[in-house]
């Protein structure tokens, strides 16, 4: 009796998984349980055969909905990492350049999404909320390589499919991508520190992009370090123009990288139609079209841009010696709303890694946004815009990094009156 007792109430338990415990049959079995039976001595494993079936049963129902569960779950093929990022600073001089000089903070939290059904593609969405303001966010000047402004709402940032094609080439196709994720290779080393400007080597002419509709191919050859790419991505794909259209403002890349664990050396060429105008993290405001009564580049102009990209580091860290990238962009435009005819931008980036402890890294860059340098009538009337960064990066742990950083800059974007200089503590929460 204490043995079928002990399974009697066993198998309600098991059941409360998927279904509530029923009461009333607990109650009765206590009260019929209490009176008392005669047996023999087949009846106690007869009542444990009984029970021990019972619980079974139980437990296969309990499995059956398990595996019901388990086909529409989170694919066990996704990973998922993310970060947050905090960030506090201030600009002198950011009233100049339409942000204040106050102190402020801003926020970013991000989570990747990397999910494989062959073993060889990779379905990939990025999520991001955040809140920057205007004070880290005006291109060139201060906008923060981190930020992200979606008034505290988690949206829907990127989103793409990644899949071999042979063994040595692959593609990528997506709704929202941008035409850099899909180069044939990484054409700097330089880790900005807080501009934006100074990501690719010069975030400007030609990889100054957009987040559109877009697919690329890269091919390799072999082990060789020769690699080629070309890319397109279009505004016209979400919009009632379409892709591939006289109306579709777009750009198209084609990059020929040679890539050795020490040095790299590419060439990238840009074909932009229809008012592209993604140049401003990298630019003037005549570059881009922002200048009094024109806001933009107009849907008739076109452009040609090229980017050399180089960089080399030494064989060991923790030396005197640091990583150098180097950057020049040209650009040719046709159709110009203010008749530029051409610009130009360089930039230069030093970085030493393990100076002070293991994982710190110091990082120094300086550049010429890209400017227009000649038009096709009147006379050239230009800054000499100029941007520079200094941090040090450093971990307390595998999970956080810490980067005090300033920055500075002269004729910013439009005018001798735009000198600035900011300082920032930013801080990344990896998991």
């Amino acid at each position: 009796m204490v043995a079928s007792t002990a399974f009697g109430l066993l198998t309600p338990i098991a059941a409360q998984a998927t279904e509530a415990v029923n009461l009333e049959e607990m109650d009765s079995y206590s009260r019929s349980s209490s009176k008392v039976k005669k047996f023999d001595s087949n009846t106690f494993a007869n009542e444990i055969s009984e029970d021990i079936a019972t619980l079974n049963g139980r437990v296969d129902g309990i499995e059956a909905r398990q595996n019901n569960f388990d086909a529409g779950s989170f694919s066990s093929t996704t990973a998922m990492d993310g970060k947050a990022v905090f960030a506090v600073g201030g600009v002198d001089g950011g009233d100049t350049i339409g942000g204040s000089e106050a102190l402020s903070f801003a926020y970013v939290y991000k989570m990747n999404l990397n999910t494989s059904f062959t073993g060889d593609d990779n379905l990939y969405v990025r999520l991001s909320a955040g809140e920057w303001g205007s004070n880290f966010t005006k291109k060139p000047g201060n906008y923060h390589i981190e930020a992200k402004n979606t008034d505290n709402k988690l949206k829907l940032d990127k989103i793409w499919y990644t899949f071999p094609l042979g063994d040595n080439a692959t593609v990528w196709v997506g709704p929202a991508i941008e035409n850099y994720y899909m180069m044939a290779a990484t054409p700097s080393i330089y880790k900005p520190g807080v501009l934006k400007a100074f990501k690719l080597g010069g975030n400007g002419a030609v990889f100054g992009a957009s987040t559109d509709g877009g697919a690329g191919i890269k091919y390799e050859f072999g082990d060789s370090g020769l690699a080629m790419s070309t890319n397109y991505v279009g505004k016209g794909s979400l919009s009632t123009s379409g892709i591939l259209t006289d109306g579709d403002k777009s750009k198209i890349d084609t990059m020929i990288a040679f890539t050795k664990p020490q040095y790299h050396a590419s060439v990238t060429y840009s074909k932009q139609h229809a008012g592209w105008d993604a140049h401003e993290y990298y630019s003037t405001e005549l570059i881009h079209g922002n200048v009094g009564d024109s806001t933009k580049l107009g849907s008739s102009a076109n452009a040609d841009a090229y980017a050399i990209r180089a960089y080399w580091r030494p064989e060991d860290a923790g030396t005197a010696m640091p990583e150098i990238s180097l950057g020049y962009d040209l650009i040719n435009f046709d159709n110009h709303p203010l008749d530029v005819s051409e610009g130009s931008g360089y930039f230069v980036g030093l970085g030493w890694q393990d100076m002070i402890q293991a994982d710190d890294r110091i990082g120094f860059a300086l550049g010429q946004p890209v400017k227009a340098t000649s038009v096709t009538t009147g006379t050239l009337n230009e800054v000499e815009p100029f941007l520079w960064e200094a941090y040090y990066s450093f971990k307390p742990n595998d999970s956080i990094t810490i980067t005090p950083a300033i920055w500075g800059g002269t004729d910013v974007e439009s005018s001798t009156d735009q000198d600035i200089f900011g300082a920032m503590l930013t801080t990344v929460f990896k998991f």
